[in-house]
């Protein structure tokens, strides 16, 4: 099995690396079951990228932390940055153009951008 599970505990260390797929679930799901074979499929693809579940019944305070109210959510971080959130199973072609656009990414402009968002939000909250 190529994907981890996500906890509260191990959250920062797994996102603050590379390219992280988070898949945010539950058991009881239907659209989530549909989407996980999709998602393992590609974790098996793609062996430089992390690929990590959240059940959201056993990890209640992560889900809130990231405000999910639908599941299955996707998340994306690239170097520590989310780059991408959206619900939704995704078909398999959608999650490889996805791929394919968050590796793309020119990361020092998304770090300059992720920089004036943060600071715009602690001006916010000044």
């Amino acid at each position: 099995m190529a994907t981890k599970t996500l906890t509260i505990e191990n959250h920062n260390e797994t996102v603050a690396d590379g390219t992280v797929l988070i898949d945010f679930w539950a058991d009881w799901c239907g659209p989530c079951k549909q989407f996980a074979p999709v998602f393992e499929q590609s974790s098996e693809q793609h062996p430089g990228i992390t690929y990590a579940k959240v059940d959201t019944e056993d990890q209640q305070q992560l889900a809130a932390m990231y405000g999910i109210t639908s599941i299955p959510t996707l998340v994306v971080y690239r170097d520590g940055i989310p780059v991408f959130g959206q619900p939704g199973a995704l078909p398999g072609q959608a999650l490889e153009s996805l791929i394919e656009q968050v590796e793309a990414l020119d990361m020092d402009k998304v770090r300059e951008q992720w920089a004036e968002q943060q600071k715009e939000q602690q001006a916010a909250q000044a």
